[in-house]
């Protein structure tokens, strides 16, 4: 049999397999048990936090039954349950042919239901054909619009439906996902890997388990960061932190020869940045927040050193960097000299302290800063 990839084989399939959206799954469920099904719905949010996969299983509740059936609407392919993909049918003729369908009965299910998968790409005739029939719908019709930019679905279209926003899955949810699809594939991972993967699907289920199947990919038997990193070109996570760890002790030399060091590995200057970015914003946060927060999504060995390397800083102070690498980052990205940029904002980081001395003695303030310390 052909490979089939880890997003579809490890699809949920039932309400209760589906993840990071059970208030939405438990409506669902409760609108079917007390038959207050509406004749149409829109579901909102990213790519890959399970909108499609919500209307099918809905579907399945509505018209399954027999095994063949359900498995006919997971993949897709039922008679009675019809999938559209907006992107490529976004004519008012296509809809038109959808509406001239909708009067027949279904063949063997109890309702017809279409689903219109990025139906904010329609065009306007398109739209308001559809909304003739969303005024009026035959009893035997069930819509269901799943889209990742409900501003573009029409106001007449949006007040028809009982509109469900699918919220980005939790970092936390994607990793033990992932981490029971590494078991069930007979293979093993670090932890610290699969909590990288499931952060970097930032919110998306699918978008981490195609980062998972990129790695198993390769054909180790164990999954380790240091092959994420080989395989995406990331900086090395941990010469990171000796580059910020400089930076805390005001040791400009040393700072500048781990960022030449990640240059050297491929690192592109862009990609360093957007990794000190991210490093300094959980930093800054735990400062604020303390290091136990949920607004900074760690494994538990990644949050212990993160959280002896807030210590070194303030919260204001972090503020301030984050604010010198993005100016950096923008002005680098038209540049001529982009390593002279990075370079001088390497020593200016590490030297802030410094620098803020500097400034009080000029303005006048040196005794509130010494005060400071």
């Amino acid at each position: 049999m052909a490979y089939q990839a880890l997003a579809r084989r490890y699809r949920s399939r039932a309400f209760d397999e589906v993840i990071g959206q059970e208030p939405i799954a438990r409506t669902l469920q409760n609108a079917i048990a007390s038959n207050r099904v509406a004749h149409a719905y829109l579901f909102c949010g990213t790519r890959g936090v399970g909108k499609t996969t919500s209307a099918r299983i809905f579907a399945k509740a509505l018209n399954g039954g027999s095994p063949e059936v359900d498995e006919a609407i997971m993949q897709g392919r039922d008679t009675d349950t019809i999938e559209i993909d907006a992107a490529s049918n976004t004519g008012v003729d296509n809809v038109r042919e959808l509406i001239s369908n909708a009067a027949y009965r279904p063949l063997r299910g109890k309702y017809k239901i279409y689903i219109i998968d990025e139906v904010h790409m329609l065009s306007t005739a398109a739209f308001n054909a559809l909304l003739k029939t969303m005024e009026e719908p035959p009893e035997h019709v069930k819509f269901i619009l799943c889209t990742t930019d409900p501003q573009k679905v029409p106001p007449t279209i949006q007040s028809r439906c009982q509109r469900f926003d699918f919220r980005n899955i939790p970092t936390s949810r994607i990793a033990e996902h992932l981490t029971s699809v590494v078991k069930s594939e007979g293979l093993a991972a670090e932890p610290e890997l699969v909590f990288q993967v499931a952060r970097l699907g930032n919110g998306s289920m699918r978008d981490a388990l195609s980062l998972l199947d990129r790695l198993m990919a390769v054909g180790e038997k164990k999954l380790t960061m240091k092959l994420l990193t080989e395989l995406l070109g990331l900086p090395d996570r941990e010469l990171v932190g000796v580059l910020i760890d400089s930076l805390a002790d005001g040791l400009p030399g040393p700072a500048l020869a781990r960022a030449d060091e990640l240059l050297q590995r491929g690192i592109s200057i862009d990609l360093l940045l957007d990794s000190l970015l991210q490093r300094l914003r959980d930093l800054m946060v735990m400062a604020a927040c303390g290091v136990d927060t949920p607004l900074v999504e760690l494994s538990d060995a990644s949050r212990q050193g993160e959280a002896s390397r807030a210590t070194k800083f303030d919260a204001a102070g972090l503020v301030h960097m984050i604010a010198l690498c993005e100016n950096v980052q923008r002005a680098a990205k038209s540049s001529s000299v982009p390593r002279a940029l990075l370079d001088a904002l390497i020593v200016r980081l590490a030297l802030t302290e410094k620098l803020a001395d500097v400034t009080a003695v000029v303005t006048g303030r040196a005794g509130v800063t010494t005060a400071k310390k």
